[in-house]
């Protein structure tokens, strides 16, 4: 969905000049009204086919015409703030979801991701017109109202897209595609606007994007939020990189000196330069507190071999060159949270200056690149999945877990950016390891073992010392956890039983604070997130059609319904209905009356 797409177009459905078509027209007819492409002979899908097929050459091009084709019909006459016409960003969307490998279905629905929020474009028409898998992505990626449900609007629609991407993770790289390219156009708007949507895409969308892996999408957005919340530093930095005199030539050298030191321990390997990006290096300049740009040479080893063969590149590397003390990590032995693997290491390269090298092999190189997409991008490759990726997604299981027990939205988004941070470190438990956010406690360490634990969580040691229970616990910390239920524990009868109120002062992970949270608010009324309002909605409106003797057989006369009334979409108008704002019987019998006098 475009930022550029107020709720004007939402409520006001900026129409075509020509009439919607109807499902109930052959999609073939449809599509033999406006297939011509506006501009003359001028292709506009040719470039995203020829990127598609590049990748997948037996991929359906067809299909990816016909949905340009309905996209551009719905989206005639409206306009972005640039003055582009609408259909360049979906366009953009999908040619970035091209160039990341993506399959037809994600390009299809990444071309179609803004009909149904922004024009007459049902999702019954969609799911008629290419399927339930497109109908699924399109619906994941669509908003709520803003007019209609306020604040809550923006954390709901996470929620909701966070729900979808458990069924189907092209959800999320539909809307990383949708941002990145919003991010590239938003200087059409105003600076408040602006620093408002790139710092919200580096809260949430920037981490999930390095929660997937996609590293070479993640690099594009790091670039552009900071151009926008940090302009002077862009600048500098990019002049820094088009001004560095010698840079190529040292670069070459350094890789010929790492090629040789490769073959003489008989290591087959590739070695390419590998440029930071602007983000990166802005980053390691502010934390080192650099006058200048802190921009180390870089090169990347691609071994041809097992991951063994890593360690010995790494020998030949330090055989050549002396590695810098405390620059060494292994991601291969102990993966990132986001399941990346890689050596890194700092030498003292040629005229003593320092230089970052990593080592990974070719499937380790493809997964960092494109983490959940690499299936999509190399699908009949043995040697593309990692060994560990039944693993990627297991944080998203875990979001989708303890999103079901809280239904204040807002709550939810603060915990779910918290997840996300950046800063983790690993404690060892009952013989386990266990990432926790930075700051995590042995609280934390208890709700992460089972809600039970946490609950009744009473001591913990950490390294064999007894410890308070608000410590803060380090990388690599050996703890255990001492709670009411273990036969060893003698608890005084009088003793307060469960979790404490003063815990949600220190503890760091969305976990601790949902469980805590629950277990203070099961006296309260539960309240009820929109998707459970659109149920009841739907569930009310059922039981008052059975009173009449009358069932629907599709939503198609809701969904008209909901347009008569002037609601956005059927969701928002089910809503309603829970609420009690619109009384169900009123709605069946204007329903009744629609389905029985069309006219």
């Amino acid at each position: 969905m475009d930022v550029d797409a107020g709720h004007g177009a939402a409520l006001g459905r900026a129409l075509p000049t020509q009439a919607p078509a109807s499902k109930d027209i052959p999609l073939g007819k449809r599509l033999r009204s406006f297939l011509s492409f506006p501009g003359g002979d001028d292709d506009p899908v040719a470039k995203l086919t020829k990127t598609h097929r590049g990748i997948h050459p037996s991929a359906d091009a067809g299909v990816l015409r016909r949905s340009y084709a309905i996209a551009e019909n719905m989206h005639r006459g409206q306009m972005r703030k640039s003055g582009d016409p609408y259909i360049t960003h979906p366009l953009a969307v999908a040619q970035i979801c091209a160039e990341l490998g993506m399959d037809t279905t994600t390009l299809v629905a990444a071309l179609l991701h803004d009909t149904v929020e922004d024009t007459s474009y049902t999702l019954e028409a969609l799911h008629s017109d290419f399927g339930p898998e497109v109908t699924h992505l399109v619906d994941g990626v669509t908003k709520f109202d803003k007019a209609f449900y306020g604040k809550a609007a923006e954390a709901e629609t996470i929620r909701k897209m966070i729900v979808a991407a458990g069924k189907d993770v092209r959800v999320l790289v539909i809307k990383l595609a949708d941002r990145l390219h919003n991010m590239r156009t938003l200087d059409a708007r105003s600076p408040a606007s602006r620093a408002r949507i790139a710092t919200a895409t580096l809260d949430v969308l920037v981490p999930l994007c390095d929660r997937l892996g996609i590293q070479a999408l993640k690099r594009d957005l790091d670039d552009v939020v900071l151009y926008h919340l940090e302009p002077d530093s862009y600048a500098r930095i990019d002049d820094h990189v088009q001004n560095r005199p010698g840079w190529q030539e040292y670069l070459a050298e350094v890789s010929a000196k790492a090629r040789s030191a490769l073959r003489r321990q008989r290591v087959t390997a590739e070695v390419t330069v590998r440029p930071r990006h602007y983000y990166s290096i802005w980053k390691d300049t502010v934390a080192g507190g650099h006058a200048v740009p802190f921009d180390l040479p870089r090169i990347a080893v691609i071994v041809d071999g097992p991951p063994t063969d890593c360690y010995a590149a790494l020998g030949a590397i330090h055989g050549q060159w002396r590695p810098v003390a405390g620059r060494f990590k292994d991601f291969i032995a102990s993966p990132k949270n986001n399941l990346y693997r890689s050596l890194h290491t700092t030498v003292t390269g040629p005229d003593g200056r320092l230089v970052e090298v990593l080592i990974r092999t070719e499937q380790m190189h493809r997964f960092s690149e494109f983490g959940v997409a690499t299936t999509y991008r190399y699908p009949k490759s043995t040697e593309t999945a990692d060994p560990s990726g039944a693993d990627q997604l297991s944080w998203l299981k875990r979001v989708l877990d303890w999103q079901q027990d809280t239904t204040d939205a807002a709550q939810f988004l603060a915990s779910l950016r918290c997840d996300l941070a950046e800063a983790q470190i690993t404690v060892f438990a009952h013989g386990q390891a266990f990432e926790l956010p930075s700051g995590s406690t042995p609280v934390d360490l208890a709700y992460e073992l089972s809600p039970d634990t946490g609950d009744q969580c009473l001591a913990a040691t950490i390294n064999g010392r007894l410890a308070p229970l608000s410590s803060p616990l380090r990388d690599g910390d050996v703890v255990e956890i001492f709670s009411e239920a273990d036969d060893h524990v003698e608890v005084e009868p009088d003793a307060p039983r469960g979790p404490r109120r003063e815990w949600l002062g220190f503890v760091k992970s969305s976990q601790a604070q949902m469980q805590i949270n629950r277990y203070f608010d099961e006296k309260n009324e539960p309240g009820m997130s929109i998707a459970d309002k659109v149920k009841l909605g739907r569930a009310t409106i059922g039981l008052t059609l059975r009173k009449h003797d009358r069932g629907l057989a599709s939503e198609v006369p809701l969904r008209r319904l909901a347009e008569e009334l002037g609601y956005p979409d059927l969701e928002t108008m089910l809503v309603a209905v829970c609420e009690r704002n619109l009384e169900p019987d009123a709605v069946v019998e204007q329903l009744i009356a629609l389905v029985d006098h069309p006219d």
